[in-house]
């Protein structure tokens, strides 16, 4: 029987120049692709290769059933997203199993918290699944910094922002360099565990890494506003140099 794979394509961190040319070869040939996006929205990753795609594709938008309209500690939010990603995974593997190659695009590297790691879990075990790494939004953000991220020993801790205040701080402190994802509604409470921590004046905000909007600034320079989703916070390691 012929059965197609899975490929679980990462596309970088938002610019379109940082897709692999593997990412590109597999994009510009499918005849299926799938990627996720939130309702009533054409999603970040399909905006990311627009114009790369074949006049015949199929494509398969997978729309969440919730975002943050539910607390992440409600037992209702891991319900209802597990039941979507096994729809999903359904459906591809339905295609797979057809002949039929699916690509699943991934915003950033797919294993590095990203969606496409949810579907790779379901389907891993049915269908031959490739996985193509690529560049992280964190390291586009660093790199828009001007500054190298580490130095000789520098310990390198990423972290979410929907961590609590104490554990955010915590870490903070026993690191040398410091990268601060998924903020957006989370800023005011990351913005507190810096000062915790003794490293506030130090972070960076990098906003759309990479993207056209690309901002970069000083944390403290921001004044307290809001910040979007796709921001990341930067403290650069000044460890062992010759």
């Amino acid at each position: 029987m012929n059965v197609g794979t899975i490929h679980g394509v990462g596309l970088g961190s938002g610019d379109p120049d940082l897709i692999t040319v593997r990412a590109h070869r597999l994009l510009t040939n499918a005849r299926h692709v799938a990627y996720f996006r939130k309702a009533g929205r054409a999603g970040q990753a399909r905006k990311i290769i627009e114009g790369l795609l074949r006049a015949d594709v199929v494509e398969y938008p997978m729309e969440y059933p919730v975002t943050t309209e539910i607390a992440l500690t409600d037992p209702e939010y891991n319900q209802r997203l597990s039941g979507f990603y096994a729809d999903c995974a359904a459906h591809l593997l339905k295609l797979s199993q057809g002949g039929e190659d699916v690509v699943v695009l991934s915003e950033g590297d797919p294993f590095f918290y990203g969606s496409f790691m949810h579907i790779y879990a379901r389907v891993r075990d049915h269908v031959p699944v490739q996985v193509v790494p690529a560049v992280t939004g964190m390291s586009a953000a660093w790199t828009a910094t001007g500054e190298p991220i580490t130095w000789g020993d520098d310990i390198l801790t990423v972290l979410m922002a929907t961590l609590s205040e104490e554990e955010l701080a915590a870490r903070m402190k026993s690191t040398d360099a410091l990268v601060v994802m998924k903020i957006g509604r989370n800023i005011n409470k990351v913005r507190a565990a810096l000062k915790a921590s003794g490293k506030y004046d130090d972070a960076w905000l990098v906003e759309y890494a990479s993207m056209p909007e690309q901002t970069v600034q000083k944390l403290s320079a921001t004044q307290d506003r809001a910040v979007p989703y796709f921001s990341i916070i930067i403290v650069h390691g000044q460890g062992r140099r010759p």
